[in-house]
């Protein structure tokens, strides 16, 4: 897989937080297998899952949280051939309907201890019919389908390495980003632009979530930084509130997209700076972001805004020109700080926690400008910046499994 086909993968389009948009999707997919109205609807979800679509905002659905109306929506309502904006769009004259169903049982959620990560096993039933669909790993990534026991689609773990198969490393990223064909992803660059800054306007200019946006613009004086991270915790306040503005993701979430490319958006729009450089600010921010949350799964108990702020500040320095080894310096300085940031799942919250890691972030940039960076040998601080990524992935991935245990038991109870 080249990069502009990982690029154009990973960097889509999607309406509103994007765990309960994948529920939302997997539902709406059984339900046309089914091929009618559920009378039932059954999910068997892993922790994270749960975790993630516990506290958060539904779009679409009039502030409604939670995983019985992801379900609800998605087969009533829903239409999965947009994926992750399955539900925009949708009939919301139905929502009190919905409600009355949900009230008289239509949705079974189970907790599959065993599963890690992301795993959604949806299945619906009318009469002596039933459907089910699994997604894992990734949001749309659907890896079986059947109806009445039959298997209709079914992908294998082979399948899988196969077409995710790409070769990311902070030197080839460093690379493409400075010299590559990017002709064929403008067009995702473009959306990126648009719907992200569009978001973070929002949020600025209207009561979102805990306003942290506003509040951190509003004590910015004149610290320029500090506008680059309220932009940004503003569309996070919007999004998590259930705005119904679609965002451009990285690593499977909204937040780490707008985290991601906000800064950069704003920072090129008040420079004057030209198309070109942004582009090529942009790809370098996403594929670091993605190539950090490569090691650490798309849900995990680590903060994913925290790999996202790194990645872009690292981009606003390549776009001001520093120099790589100054930037593969600002990537530790940052991770080595920010690292273990807890994620309790997707809620208002988040923004904070985009400010904060933003902000640890910008010192870590202007630490390396003053020649403090970290040396190898200080805690996890790595000389070289593949094995401190891939330290960070083992930390997250199997360093906070236990983590992530006790914060879905103190959340949920379970």
């Amino acid at each position: 897989m080249e990069y502009n086909d990982f690029l154009r993968e990973k960097m889509v389009a999607a309406f509103g937080c994007t765990e309960p948009i994948a529920l939302a999707y997997a539902a709406s997919r059984a339900r046309f297998i089914l091929g009618e109205d559920p009378e039932k609807i059954k999910a068997r979800l892993s922790g994270n899952i749960i975790k993630n679509v516990n506290s958060v905002k539904v779009p679409a659905t009039e502030g409604r949280k939670g995983i019985e109306i992801s379900l609800a929506a998605g087969a009533f309502l829903g239409d999965y051939t947009k994926k992750l904006e399955v539900l925009s769009d949708i009939d919301k004259t139905k929502l009190n309907y919905l409600d009355e169903l949900i009230d008289k049982g239509l949705c079974d959620i189970e907790l599959l201890h065993e599963k890690k990560g992301l795993y959604i096993d949806v299945s619906m039933e009318k009469g002596d019919k039933k459907s089910q669909v699994i997604i894992k790993d990734f949001h749309t990534n659907i890896i079986y389908e059947s109806l009445n026991d039959k298997i209709l689609f079914e992908k294998k773990d082979e399948d899988r390495e196969v077409e995710n198969e790409i070769e990311l490393s902070f030197d080839n990223i460093y690379d493409f980003a400075k010299n590559g064909n990017y002709e064929d992803i403008v067009d995702v660059l473009d959306k990126e632009i648009e719907y992200n800054y569009a978001i973070a306007k929002e949020g600025i200019e209207n009561p979102w979530g805990a306003n942290i946006g506003k509040m951190v613009l509003e004590d910015a004086a004149d610290k320029y930084t500090e506008k680059l991270v309220a932009y940004a915790a503003a569309g996070s306040d919007a999004r998590m509130s259930g705005c119904e503005k679609p965002v451009v993701i990285n690593s499977g979430s909204g937040n780490q997209g707008i985290t991601v490319s906000v800064p950069i958006i704003i920072y090129a729009k008040d420079h004057e700076i030209e198309k070109d450089k942004l582009y090529r600010s942009l790809i370098f921010a996403n594929l670091i972001g993605l190539y950090i949350k490569e090691g650490i799964g798309e849900l995990s108990a680590y903060c994913g805004v925290v790999s996202a702020a790194s990645a872009s500040v690292c981009g606003l320095a390549f776009m001001r020109d520093e120099e790589k080894d100054l930037i593969k310096e600002i990537l530790t300085n940052a991770l080595a700080t920010n690292s273990g940031i807890i994620c309790d799942g997707a809620k208002e919250s988040c923004a904070i926690k985009i400010a904060s890691s933003l902000k640890m972030a910008f010192l870590a940039y202007k630490q390396a400008k003053a020649g403090n960076s970290f040396k190898a040998g200080d805690g996890i601080v790595k000389s070289d910046i593949d094995e401190m990524i891939k330290t960070v992935g083992h930390i997250a991935m199997d360093g906070m499994k236990e983590t992530d245990e006790v914060i879905l038991k103190e959340m949920i109870g379970k």
